[in-house]
């Protein structure tokens, strides 16, 4: 089985729902995942967004989630999932806004993609404190066994 990723919210290339944005109640998709890989220690979820600040002029990969260390044997994140509710073990590294947890899309200008990628890696990490997204992958470097994505895309109601 090849490790997948895919939400009850939106369909692999779909519209993320509102409510999952900063013009909703801005919480997290559900997420659920199959076919981890036998020697997988840990998971890693970032949810990132390449077309910063606009779409037809990137300039940036703006980062809305990470989560590292996840069991290797959990399933799925609940929607509307909150710090005090992380699978044990879970550690949450900073998005940016500077802080940790989840927030959702809310593009300045035109439709952007959300990637919500998720790793199977063969060790578990150190806490490393809220570490940003350059330097979880820096630590990721070498433990990757298999990797899946889901996009989502979302453009705000005054830029649709």
């Amino acid at each position: 089985m090849t490790l997948s990723i895919a939400s009850g919210a939106f369909v692999d290339g779909g519209i993320i729902p509102g409510r999952h944005t900063c013009e909703g109640e801005d919480i997290a998709p559900p997420l659920t995942w199959s076919g981890v890989p036998a020697g997988t220690q840990s998971l890693v979820l970032i949810v990132d967004d390449p077309d910063a600040p606009d779409p037809k002029a990137p300039k940036m990969t703006w980062v809305h989630w990470i989560l590292y260390n996840i069991p290797a044997d959990v399933t799925g994140l609940a929607e509307g999932l909150t710090a005090e509710r992380l699978p044990e073990g879970t550690r949450e590294g900073l998005n940016d806004w500077k802080r940790t947890g989840y927030g959702g899309p809310c593009p300045p200008i035109g439709r952007h993609r959300y990637f919500h990628k998720l790793y199977a890696l063969d060790n578990v990490m150190q806490d490393m404190s809220n570490p940003t997204k350059a330097q979880l992958e820096a630590a990721m470097q070498g433990h990757v066994i298999a990797r899946a994505q889901l996009v989502g895309t979302y453009a705000k109601s005054s830029s649709r």
